[in-house]
């Protein structure tokens, strides 16, 4: 590591920090968590889930790695795929990052709401990727494909 990066990274610059913290691979976020994992991007790992609580449903969304927000605005996930095209809200407006054990790496929660007719369309074979924006940043996952 460089003399200027060791410098930023004591005064805590962001872009120094996470040059630093990225050696979380995917693959180690996948091997240390035990369920499957629905989306990733460059340095996150997006597991997914339906949940159903007295007739609403919800697109639960738990982000492992990199990603780090405390957002007060909400969230919005896109969801691409064949003969699909869905924009959530997310059910909450204020959410933040939980750190880990592991440094530089984060966990997010974020729910979103879903009609009960699209929460069937949801299923891996017919999704392509994902987008989420949160705070005028866009996060692209790809779907793992089993």
């Amino acid at each position: 590591m460089g003399f200027i990066t060791k410098l930023k990274s004591a005064f805590g610059s962001e872009k120094s920090t996470e040059n630093v913290s990225n050696g979380d691979t995917i693959d180690a976020i996948i091997k240390d968590i035990e369920h499957d994992a629905f989306a990733t991007s460059d340095t996150n790992v997006l597991y997914a889930g339906l949940n159903e609580l007295g007739g609403y449903y919800f697109v639960q969304t738990v982000i492992v790695g990199s990603f780090k927000v405390k957002s007060k605005k909400g969230a919005q996930l896109r969801i691409n795929g064949k003969k699909l095209n869905l924009e959530l809200t997310s059910d909450s407006e204020e959410f933040e990052s939980d750190h880990t054990d592991v440094k530089g790496r984060h966990i997010t929660k974020i729910d979103f709401q879903i009609e009960e007719k699209d929460a069937a369309k949801i299923d891996r074979p017919n999704v392509d990727d994902l987008m989420l924006s949160c705070k005028g940043k866009t996060f692209s996952f790809q779907v793992i494909k089993s």
